[in-house]
């Protein structure tokens, strides 16, 4: 068991790693395809982490589930960054023009998304609806983001 929360450990600091090196303001020296990717690349971690912090929580593993809740918090304020005018399009992006044409919109919704999830991380221990306040405070953010701001599948 140890062994194993070892491994996982080991895993979240070299993906936490990788994405410090793509946390870089977009008006650095990236190029387009690099801040295409790594917006990209910060939106799987938040979703594959999400699922994580559900499971965590149903097992009734609250801690390991607010580490996981801040990081993504973290996540959502560095992503605030990763849509500079010139990343549109190109590289698979499957941002709409939405988020552009919107973009004080998109920014409240990623500021909001982080904010959610310390205040999930607050009360997750005490809610009488565990389910209801992750639907409401992480999930319900996915969806609006979706919905508007993204292209469909």
């Amino acid at each position: 068991m140890k062994l194993k929360h070892i491994k996982l450990l080991f895993k979240n600091i070299l993906l936490f790693s990788f994405l410090i090196t793509l946390t870089v303001p977009a008006y650095s020296d990236l190029s387009v395809e690099e801040i295409i990717k790594g917006r990209k690349a910060i939106f799987s971690k938040n979703y594959n982490t999400a699922k994580r912090v559900q499971s965590l929580v149903s097992n009734g593993d609250f801690d390991e589930a607010k580490e996981l809740m801040k990081e993504m918090s973290e996540n959502y304020k560095s992503l605030l960054e990763y849509f500079p005018e010139n990343t549109k399009e190109g590289f698979k992006t499957e941002s709409l023009p939405a988020i552009w044409e919107n973009k004080d919109e998109f920014n409240a919704l990623m500021t909001k998304s982080s904010n959610d999830m310390i205040e999930l991380a607050s009360i997750i221990e005490t809610t009488d609806d565990i389910r209801g306040s992750i639907g409401k405070l992480m999930w319900a953010n996915c969806k609006s983001c979706h919905t508007k701001f993204r292209a469909s599948h």
